[in-house]
């Protein structure tokens, strides 16, 4: 007995000195004497405690013990095969209802739409396992996005060579350009890829002077009927000192790489310049002259605009817009049929023209939205499509507070928003335009027979009779946002950004519009009462 306890202490020693060799010599990370002699020294004492115990091996083998020892380390072994696999063949499935831990359709999207190659080196530290988590799955997205993961403790060298300090820095390279994103939001990282691959970012200019809403306020408000809020459609009152905040839009423009800012024409056309679009959302009171003919040039020069027109308020605007083909009519759209909640005066919008604007857009809605009509004769030179319309039961009321249809009312299908295609043309163009009608006109030939040259350059408007639709209040619910972006990309001719749109954390909701309302009423009061009702009649009676 003795005896075997000794072997076991020698075999012991030499496990441990064996398992101290190789210890020594990965801290160390070269050979050494004394690690090779530690190490023989432990190879043989564990040889010889096993020679001197090999009885008692031997007869351990044959008891119970030794099945359970030997399908425990088949169940580990199958473990570790299978964790093996994994790690090699990784498949990740997302529980949650809002997709946490996955990443957005939209930023899926944007990343197979890059054309660049970009290469993201992320410092990290044990914390940020997310944020590492995150930039796997963008890199599994697509071959031109690779990522390299460095800890700044652990690599020094690397982060010093790149200029970072800290842990949750990520270098972005591409082509020869490169910039840091400091965040960990998906947002934050899409941002990052989308500028280092563009090398451009287009400025948005939001006019501001005339009570238009906001693009760095955060103002929104609850909309719910009766005193405790306010309304923007029929009977409702302009606020001016409580103005909607765009902030949302604005924080979804600057991550899909535009730069925002408010713009006063009050200094003259130089204001413009360099603006990719102009946005006019919703001004309250009219503009003067000087601006209305500073956006007339700017239009003229091939600018890009985006106007956002409320209801019974004159902007000033409408005989710019009536130039390009589009009257704004000074009524309000009120649709009984389809509207949103129950209010008459927000049309709600489920079938759009076909538009790269509108390419599988959800339900929309226009709390308060004044109806656009063409011109009766065409303008040369311009192309508009209507996009939005409401349903044919809606009609223009012309009337700002009251509800009913009469001669001075506008029937439906009313137009709410519409897009302008402008190339503008010289005189003998305009001309041949006008007798052509909607086909192309051939280049007219001069006095020497020469075909006269057509001027080139193109701009874009868009024109839609309601602001709100993209303020913070409603911006998040359904389609609007998707529709304010996807237009602003359009007329900034960023085609690869429609439908693209970061994700917002929102409080889940369940937005109705009048037909389903009535519906869920149906059902839950009358249909499944009912139902109950009947059937209990029925057991009463057979019983009875």
């Amino acid at each position: 007995m003795e005896r075997s306890f000794l072997s076991g202490i020698i075999l012991l020693l030499g496990v441990a000195l064996l398992a101290a060799a190789l210890a020594v010599h990965a801290i160390l990370l070269e050979p050494s004497v004394w690690t090779l002699a530690l190490a023989i020294v432990g190879a043989l004492l564990m040889v010889w405690g096993l020679v001197a115990l090999r009885r008692d091996i031997g007869a351990l083998l044959h008891r119970r013990r030794t099945e359970i020892a030997l399908y425990a380390l088949g169940m580990v072994g199958v473990l570790m095969v299978v964790a093996y696999l994994s790690a090699l063949y990784p498949l990740r499935y997302d529980l949650t209802d809002e997709g946490l831990h996955s990443l957005s359709e939209h930023t899926v999207a944007m990343l197979e739409r890059i054309e660049k190659p970009v290469h993201i080196v992320f410092f990290h530290d044990p914390l940020l396992r997310p944020t590492v988590e995150l930039y796997e799955l963008i890199a599994e997205q697509t071959p031109l996005v690779t990522v390299d993961f460095y800890d700044p403790m652990i690599n020094p060298a690397q982060a010093r060579m790149r200029g970072v300090q800290f842990a949750g820095t990520a270098v972005l390279e591409s082509e020869g350009r490169t910039m840091q994103v400091h965040g960990s939001e998906e947002i934050d990282i899409a941002n990052g890829i989308l500028r280092i691959a563009q090398d451009a970012n287009q400025r948005v200019c939001f006019l501001e002077g005339h009570g238009e809403a906001d693009p760095f306020s955060t103002e929104s408000h609850d909309h719910m009927e009766g005193e405790a809020g306010h309304t923007h459609g029929l009977g409702g009152k302009t606020i001016v000192h409580e103005r909607h905040g765009m902030a949302k839009a604005r924080h979804t423009l600057e991550a899909l790489n535009y730069k925002v800012e408010k713009v006063s024409l009050v200094g003259g056309v130089g204001a413009l310049d360099d603006c990719a679009v102009l946005v006019v959302a919703g001004p309250k009171v009219p503009l003067l002259e000087a601006e209305i003919t500073t956006i007339e040039d700017f239009l003229t020069a091939n600018g890009n605009a985006f106007f956002l027109l409320d209801p019974f308020v004159q902007s000033g605007l409408e005989p710019v817009l009536q130039a390009l083909g589009v009257v704004v009519n000074d009524n309000i759209v009120i649709d009984e049929a389809r509207h949103f909640w129950a209010d008459v005066s927000s049309p709600a919008v489920t079938s759009y023209n076909h538009h790269q604007v509108t390419r599988e857009l959800p339900l929309t809605f226009y709390p308060g939205s004044r109806s656009l009509s063409p011109t009766l004769e065409r303008v040369p030179g311009t192309s508009v499509m209507p996009i939005v319309n409401s349903s044919t039961n809606s009609y223009g009321e012309a009337t700002p507070d009251r509800v009913g249809l009469d001669e001075a009312d506008q029937a439906g299908p009313n137009t709410i928003m519409a897009i302008i295609s402008r190339r503008p043309v010289d005189p003998v163009s305009a001309e041949a335009l006008r007798r052509l009608g909607p086909q192309e006109a051939l280049p007219p030939e001069d006095a020497n027979g020469d075909a006269a040259a057509m001027p080139t350059g193109r701009s874009r408007i868009a024109v839609v009779g309601d602001s709100d639709f993209a303020t913070n209040s409603f911006f998040h619910i359904l389609g609007n946002g998707t529709l304010f972006v996807n237009t602003v990309s359009y007329l900034a001719a960023q085609e690869n950004l429609i439908g693209i749109e970061p994700r917002t954390y929102d409080l889940p909701r369940v937005n109705l519009t009048n037909r389903q309302m009535k519906g869920t009423l149906f059902l839950t009061i009358v249909l499944i009462p009912g139902i109950l009702a009947v059937v209990g009649i029925g057991v009463w009676w057979k019983q009875r």
